[in-house]
Parts: C-alpha cells; sequence; structure tokens
C-alpha cells in the first residue's frame, strides 16, 4: 500500500469533497449539541469530523488563495472591481438599501403584528436609514466622486442632522429596553451566529470607514458612518439577546439594566459625536468653499 498516496488522498482530497464536508460536518455536529450527550460516540465522531474538516480546509487554503489572486489578477471584471470604488460604492450602496428596506418592513409588520412599539421603533430607525442611503445611492448614480463637492458636503450634512433625529428615535429604544425589560431569548446557537454576524458586521463598517477616507469623497464616508451606526444598534440588540440567554439566573434584573442603560448611552453619545463630527466638518468646508469663490469673483 502506498501510504505517501494514502495520505496526501486524505490530507488533500478532492475540491467536492471539502464543500460536501462543510454542511455535513456542520450539520453533524449542531445536531450532536443539540439532541446527543457530549461523551456519546456518535457526538465524538462529529468533532472528529469537524476537526478534519477544519484541518483540510486549513491545509488547502494557501493553494486557494494562489488561485484566488492569479482568478483577480487575470479576470477583466475583477479587476473592474478592485480598480473602481465608484462601481464598488454603487453596489454596496444599493444592497445596503434593499436589505434596510426589508429589514425594516419586516420590523414594522412584527410591530403590527404584536402590537409592540420596540419591532416599530427599529423599522422607523431602518426606514431612516434607507432614506439616508437611497439619497446617497441617487448621487452615486449621477456624479463620480469629488464630481461636485458641494452637493456631496451638503449631503453629508444632512446626513449628520439625519443621525441626531435618529438618536431620539434610539434613545426611546434603549428606554424601552431598560425600563421595560425588553429583551429577546434565542437558542445558543442562534445567538453564537447573531454575534459571528454581528461582529463581523462592526468590524467590516469600521475598517470601510478607515478605508474609504483616502477617496476624500464625503457621500462615500456618509454611506460607511451609516453603516457603523447600524453596526453599532445591532451591537446593542446582540448584547440584550446574550445577557438573556446566557445570562440567565445569574444576572439580576437590576445588573441588566445597568449593562444595557451604560452600552446604550455610550452607543447614544458615539452616534450624537458622529453626527457633530459630520456636521461640523460639512458646514466648515461649505464655507471654505464659498470663501474661495467669493475671492475669485473679487
Amino acid at each position: 500500500m502506498n501510504w505517501k498516496a494514502f495520505a496526501k488522498a486524505l490530507l488533500l482530497p478532492p475540491l467536492w469533497l471539502m464543500l460536501l464536508l462543510i454542511p455535513a460536518a456542520t450539520g453533524f455536529l449542531v445536531y450532536s449539541m443539540l439532541a446527543l450527550g457530549s461523551e456519546s460516540i456518535p457526538a465524538i465522531l462529529s468533532y472528529v469530523l469537524a476537526f478534519y474538516t477544519l484541518t483540510v480546509w486549513c491545509l488547502r487554503l494557501p493553494r486557494l488563495i494562489k488561485k484566488g489572486k492569479s482568478f483577480w489578477e487575470e479576470n477583466p471584471y475583477a479587476r473592474r472591481w478592485q480598480d473602481d470604488p465608484q462601481l464598488r460604492m454603487k453596489i454596496s450602496l444599493n444592497g445596503s438599501l434593499l436589505w434596510n428596506v426589508a429589514y425594516a418592513l419586516l420590523q414594522l409588520g412584527l410591530g403590527v403584528r404584536h402590537h409592540t412599539f420596540w419591532f416599530t421603533s427599529l423599522g422607523i430607525y431602518y426606514l431612516l436609514l434607507a432614506g439616508m442611503r437611497l439619497t446617497l445611492a441617487r448621487h452615486t448614480r449621477r456624479h463620480a466622486p469629488r464630481e461636485e463637492m458641494r452637493k456631496e458636503l451638503i449631503q453629508y450634512r444632512a446626513c449628520g442632522i439625519v443621525f441626531l433625529l435618529m438618536n431620539l428615535a434610539l434613545t426611546v429604544m434603549i428606554f424601552f429596553m431598560v425600563y421595560w425589560n425588553r429583551t429577546f431569548h434565542h437558542h445558543e446557537i442562534t445567538t453564537i451566529a447573531l454575534a459571528a454576524y454581528t461582529f463581523t458586521s462592526l468590524t467590516l463598517a469600521v475598517v470601510n470607514v478607515i478605508r474609504y477616507r483616502k477617496y476624500n469623497s464625503p457621500v462615500y464616508s456618509a454611506s460607511k458612518a451609516i453603516s457603523l451606526a447600524s453596526a453599532c444598534v445591532s451591537m446593542l440588540t446582540l448584547e440584550s439577546t446574550m445577557l438573556t440567554t446566557f445570562g440567565g439566573e445569574s444576572l439580576t434584573l437590576t445588573h441588566r439594566r445597568i449593562f444595557l442603560g451604560a452600552s446604550g448611552a455610550a452607543i447614544s453619545a458615539f452616534i450624537i459625536l458622529m453626527a457633530i463630527y459630520m456636521i461640523t466638518k460639512g458646514t466648515k468646508k461649505i464655507r471654505q468653499m464659498n470663501q474661495r469663490e467669493e475671492k475669485l469673483h473679487e
């Protein structure tokens, strides 16, 4: 028996098999965590399968990255995506707009169905985000970045003003969550999945805020500020869910109120500071443009 060939086939299986291993290992692992004991033989097999799947993907990852780089350099559409920030921003804004509208309608529908102000306030919050994104998306469809700098600055400042108004809705949501102890209870796995999604969204939002500053486009910066505000609100909802799901009886109502109140106040203060920064910066830039134009006309 050729042990070298066997080890290679075991550690470097074909790609189609690796793709099948992901749902198989995930489904088996979730089932064992929900329905089987941690020391049962099927549960141990699920851990082994999950470990094997992770191992073969880690071993194949450098080769996949190399192929991905080659594809990215040779494919004209991939090159256009990489070299055209306006295209990326258009797709990002329109995708985020559709997501915001769908999520807002879902929350409003839940508010009507369950007669609760919590879902209604969330729906209104995300509708306001969608409205800002719609305005920015219309601008990017008509103009290239920095082509109409005055209009971009006006929209940038307007987004800051809307953030201040939205903070009123956010304050009501935080009060509703803290005072009336409005929380969510999900299964542990669902909560972990929500946490992974929320932390990923927050990380990408922060990275994009920094990354798109180099384009010096107020519209681009405003769109990423919207994503950051949305991610912060998602963090607050996630915290409420995790305190209820994992806190159990170890946390009293007073402790939950302290944690949620402190986090809510920090997020609210951050959005207010971000809004003031956008309004101040936008106003300052517009005033500088006006002064330059006046000097030219003198």
